[in-house]
Order: C-alpha cells, then structure tokens, then sequence
C-alpha cells in the first residue's frame, strides 16, 4: 500500500468515528464484556487471545476458563514477580505496560500530541486555570495501552490523592493514526484526572478513554465510567477528608477496560526524563521513566 492509500484508509477510518455512536458502541461492549454463560465467554476470551495477540506467560492465572467474564480477563492480574519495581527511590516509574506516545516538556501551557499538533494542559484538565499554571514549564508522558496490553494502572511515585475530576467527551480511538488526525483528541474524550500531592509537588495522572473502552475505575472510588447519562464533570475533593487516599509507588490506582491512554504531568524542575525514552518505544510497569532532581 503506498503512502496516498495508506493516508486515506487513515482518513476513512477516522471519519467514520465522527459519525459513529461512539457512547452507545461502547455500552454494548461494556455489556458483552460482562457476559456470564461459559459457553459463549469462554469463546470470546480464547478469540480475543489469539486475535490481539496476548501474552498469558505474566497473568496470576493463565487459564482462561477461570475468568468468569471477558472484562475479568481484560482486567487481569500479573503474578507478583511478574513487573519487578526500579530499586532506586529516586526514579519515577511506568505506570502501565505500554507504549510511548510522546514525551517531554510542557511549553507555554501546551503538549505535544504528535507531529505538527498540540494541545492545552488547561483543555485537558478541563478547564481548570490553576493548574494549568501548576505544570506550565514541567514535564508530559503520554503512554498508549493496545488491547493485548496489561490494563491496570499503578503509582509512578508515592503520593496522597488530593481530588479527582471526571471530565465528559468523546470516546475517539487513541492509537497513533487518530492522534495524528483529531487536534486536541485527549482534551476531547471521556476522561478521569487523579490529582496527587508527592514529594515533587503535584503530579497528574489522567485517564483517557477511547471506544469500546466501556469503563475506567479507580480503587478508591471503584467505577467512574460509564458515568451517568448527560453528566458532563463531576470533581471529588479528598483533602482533609477524613477517607484519606495514600498510595505508594507502584501501588493500583485504577483500571481500563480494553485499551486507552495515560498521561503523567509533573511541575517545572522536579524530574529528568531517562534519555533512552522516545515516541514508540515499549515500556513496562515499574520501568525507570525518569529520576528525581
């Protein structure tokens, strides 16, 4: 396929997603994901297997059988050796197995999405003008989860929740082709923002959603998405609360359901990107992503 084919099967593909349902496509999978009778959930999880590819040598419990529903299998635990953490209590860590979408610095306000496209910190925090001034000048990750991927999210850092925002969108595919194709896609989608205090001030962890990404949870809240219908935001304030929300590094913090997207925003002068990190690259939970300053 040459370059002019491959750029409008990119197009036709994200065209479609504009027209397409995208909230009620996602219910249905949200739903089907939840299906019980062993005949039919036993034959969706061997199909999704063999069809993304997934590697069962990590999973707590590799027989496939044993997940009551496809959803449980999505969300499935990694035994306890499987993603050993950096020793250095310095480093910041990968949250998720992924891959690098795209990484850096926030510059007047904005973060790279891909080549030639960017967007604000104020848009994708929804709005809110503090703390856009907080990150301004700091560092970005952004890590795209496939669907054969790992799809719980730890601690990159130890850290106490201070609020958490859900911000209502769209549901656009987060994979590269529609990153290049839709400005300002992770403003633009569902997503849940987690807003902690660390030792390098406050740190952002926000969850994007994509289609057929039927629900994010967290574990302190348990499901936020699928929210209720016409809800556009909902803010959670956990400072001197009395539910105080602690986690260490590499701790669970939430999780997806398929694939989808997370970006870590930290303040000016706190951290160091490891050089070795470059859009594209894999990465895997508790990986070294960065050091202290």
């Amino acid at each position: 396929m040459n370059n002019r084919e491959s750029s409008w099967g990119a197009r036709l593909f994200v065209g479609l997603q504009h027209v397409l349902p995208q909230h009620l496509l996602s219910l249905l999978m949200y739903r089907l994901a939840r299906i019980e009778w062993a005949p039919l959930k036993n034959l969706m999880i061997r199909a999704y297997v063999r069809l993304v590819g997934v590697d069962l040598r990590a999973a707590a419990q590799p027989e496939l059988t044993a997940y009551p529903h496809l959803n449980a299998f999505f969300t499935r635990a990694l035994r306890p050796d499987a993603r050993p953490l950096d020793p250095d209590p310095r480093a910041v860590l990968s949250p998720v197995d992924g891959t690098i979408s795209q990484i850096g610095s926030i510059t007047d306000g904005r973060i790279i999405q891909a080549k030639g496209i960017d967007y604000s910190v104020r848009d994708l925090l929804g709005g809110q003008q503090e703390a856009n001034h907080v990150f301004d000048g700091g560092r970005f990750a952004t890590i795209y989860l496939s669907p054969r991927d790992y799809h719980r999210i730890h601690m990159p850092l130890a850290g106490e929740l201070a609020e958490m925002t859900y911000v209502g969108g769209r549901l656009f595919s987060v994979n590269q082709v529609t990153a290049a194709l839709v400005p300002g896609l992770f403003a633009r989608n569902e997503r849940v923002l987690c807003l902690f205090g660390t030792d390098l001030g406050p740190v952002a962890v926000v969850l994007v959603g994509a289609i057929f990404v039927g629900g994010i949870e967290t574990v302190w809240e348990g499901e936020v998405t699928p929210a209720l219908p016409g809800l556009r935001s909902r803010r959670w304030q956990y400072t001197g609360s009395t539910a105080r929300v602690r986690l260490d590094r590499g701790e669970e913090l939430g999780r997806f359901n398929l694939g989808s997207t997370v970006i870590l925003l930290f303040p000016a002068d706190t951290l160091t990107w490891a050089p070795s990190l470059v859009p594209g690259q894999p990465v895997r939970l508790g990986q070294r992503i960065g050091t202290y300053n």
